[in-house]
């Protein structure tokens, strides 16, 4: 256990298939608005009107894809989350 702002919390588990998380950060923002899309497992903060929504779109896919197959995203492996990334990211 660690004490942080005076609550116990317990330390996540250093388990992959616990922590499994993704996270999008865009850097490409020039009007000044702060954009961040959270959902249960994936994270997206940053980037530009446009870029921001790619990223969404992108994931969003990516974990209809999963389901589809019957599988959560601790399940994937490396190599098909990458390959389902590239397949959903629209294209310009």
């Amino acid at each position: 256990m660690i004490n942080r702002t005076n609550k116990n919390i317990p330390i996540p588990s250093k388990d992959p298939k616990v922590m499994a998380h993704l996270f999008g950060l865009g850097l490409d923002c020039t009007d000044g608005h702060k954009r961040i899309t959270q959902a249960d497992k994936f994270s997206i903060m940053g980037g530009s009107e446009k870029t921001h929504d790619n990223m969404t779109e992108t994931l969003c896919k990516t974990f209809e894809d999963l389901s589809r197959k019957g599988k959560n995203l601790e399940e994937a492996s490396m190599d098909e989350l990458s390959d389902l990334i590239r397949k959903n990211t629209p294209k310009e």
